[in-house]
């Protein structure tokens, strides 16, 4: 006699979980379990997996044929995920558990021999397909931490045992209640830094602008210090920033407490990283280094050590805000608005310009030394700050510098004066400006920006003179009106003037470094 039962469920695809039906028929035929629906190698070795856990549940596997089927057959099905519905589907046909278990629930788990049930990555996007669609969710139990879904039914169990009749009420609710928008973590300080106040000027303006920036010193100067301590001046995440980040995070199996917490996140990647490692890729595809930096900072310490073809795949995320990769089986894409923050050497030897230490590199090792950034990506990096070798008198006052709460107040008002600007400015027809963190001016945004400014006639005929006597591009104008407009904002001006502008123009153009 024939049983069939089907269960929901999802896949991951880039950030999101697309809904997939697990049709279980078992019938007479030789004993076994055979999965279809383009499964992928790990959701084929569930067969192993959940006929050991079955017996180790203590419930029986009869003598018949299983089959799995997995629908839409033309979607490729990935991950351990699919270990728990297609056994509770098996279960279910099988009249061994009570069907309400998976009425009206997403499913989704990873099941050890010994019929432990473990979560998956991407919890977060199961919540949200679940809660879009109406639904509950069933999973592992869940260890770390996670940004919680309202309006959600989130079930857990531990193993497959607790899906017994008799132990219904095994089942227990698992959305962790809202975090605090901060929490205690110990935090970099720029108190720890004495001196400096040209680059904390400059990692300022970047962190109230949302602006990207490269810093070039010699060895020691405390550019990799610095860069540390920008989240400590950044604004919490909001509620829609929180959202965004955590998904990005929890489909790539990070931790997602840090974001639930509002810290917005810190990456740093080795030089030795790949583009895939960089923008994301893989089989199955997973997010790289910029997207887990979403809304917050990715830090390229000794930048001229990664590869070209590396940073050169850097330049569409930093135009668009968004990784699109595209494969055999379609698009994938995956959000990466983020502030770019890069240290170098000036030099190979790192002593150029130094003036306690004579540089040993010749001009052709220089000028090679700093073409491996490129004129493209060079020209999407709004600041360019130099790093003096610090005084030892600075390095031995450690702890006396300019606090990271006074930096961050300049910030967060900076922040409300653009946000109550762009309030009262009339929308284009095109859409407004770009609302993420370090993503570059849309056209429309563009006019947006020359309103804003608001720059007398003779300012305005001044800065025109200059671009073209330094041969600024249309991108590198754009940029530096930015980084004016910021630090007007810093100096609670409604209009750029001129001595806004010329502290732009120093920290924008590269001979000004």
């Amino acid at each position: 006699m024939e049983a069939h039962f089907t269960v929901e469920t999802c896949t991951l695809r880039g950030v999101e979980a697309l809904p997939v039906m697990v049709e279980v028929q078992v019938g007479p035929g030789l004993p076994g379990i055979e999965i279809v629906g383009m499964p992928d190698q790990a959701v084929q070795e569930a067969r192993q997996r959940v006929r050991s856990a079955l017996r180790s549940s203590g419930f029986s596997v009869p003598a018949a044929k299983a089959v799995v089927n997995l629908a839409p057959g033309m979607l490729r099905k990935t991950g351990s995920g699919f270990d728990l519905p297609i056994a509770l589907a098996f279960l279910c046909a099988t009249g061994q558990v009570d069907p309400a278990h998976a009425r009206g629930r997403i499913v989704a788990g990873e099941l050890a021999l010994s019929g432990e049930v473990r979560s998956v990555r991407g919890g977060l996007a199961y919540a949200l397909a679940a809660r879009e669609r109406g639904l509950g969710l069933l999973t592992g139990r869940v260890e770390d931490e996670e940004m919680s879904i309202s309006q959600l039914d989130h079930r857990c169990i531990g193993s497959l045992s607790e899906l017994r009749r008799d132990e219904l009420l095994a089942l227990s609710g698992s959305s962790p209640g809202r975090k605090p928008l901060l929490c205690g973590q110990d935090v970099l300080d720029y108190a720890d830094i004495e001196g400096q106040e040209s680059a904390k000027r400059g990692l300022q303006i970047a962190a109230a602008g949302g602006l990207g920036l490269l810093m070039t010193g010699p060895p020691g100067s405390g550019k990799t210090m610095l860069a540390r301590r920008l989240p400590s001046i950044l604004p919490p995440l909001d509620d829609e920033e929180a959202l965004e980040t955590a998904l990005v995070h929890s489909v790539s199996g990070q931790a997602t407490a840090p974001i639930a917490a509002r810290l917005r996140p810190f990456r740093s990647p080795h030089h030795s990283a790949t583009a895939a490692g960089l923008v994301g890729g893989g089989n199955p595809v997973r997010p790289g280094e910029v997207s887990l930096a979403h809304n917050g900072v990715l830090f390229l310490d000794e930048m001229p050590e990664f590869g070209p073809r590396v940073l050169q795949a850097l330049r569409q995320p930093l135009e668009d805000g968004r990784v699109t990769l595209v494969r055999a089986d379609g698009r994938i894409s995956f959000p990466a608005s983020f502030m770019l923050v890069g240290a170098s050497n000036p030099c190979p030897c790192g002593y150029h310009g130094d003036s306690e230490r004579p540089c040993t590199c010749s001009q052709a090792q220089i000028d090679s030394y700093r073409s491996r950034i490129g004129g493209p990506l060079l020209d999407r990096i709004d600041l360019l700050i130099t790093v003096a070798r610090a005084d030892p008198h600075s390095v031995l006052a450690t702890g006396t510098g300019t606090p990271s709460r006074a930096m961050r107040e300049g910030v967060l008002v900076a922040r409300e004066r653009a946000a109550h600007r762009e309030t009262r400015m009339p929308t284009d027809s095109e859409g407004g400006p770009n609302r993420a963190v370090g993503r570059a001016l849309s056209p429309a945004g563009d006019v947006r920006l020359l309103r804003s400014c608001r720059m007398e006639s003779s300012l305005r005929f001044r800065f025109e003179e200059m671009a073209r006597n330094t041969a600024l591009s249309g991108r590198g104008i754009m940029r530096t009106l930015r980084i004016a407009r910021t630090i007007a904002d810093l100096d609670g001006s409604d209009r750029v003037l001129a001595q806004h502008l010329e502290e732009a123009i120093g920290f924008r153009l590269e001979g000004g470094r």
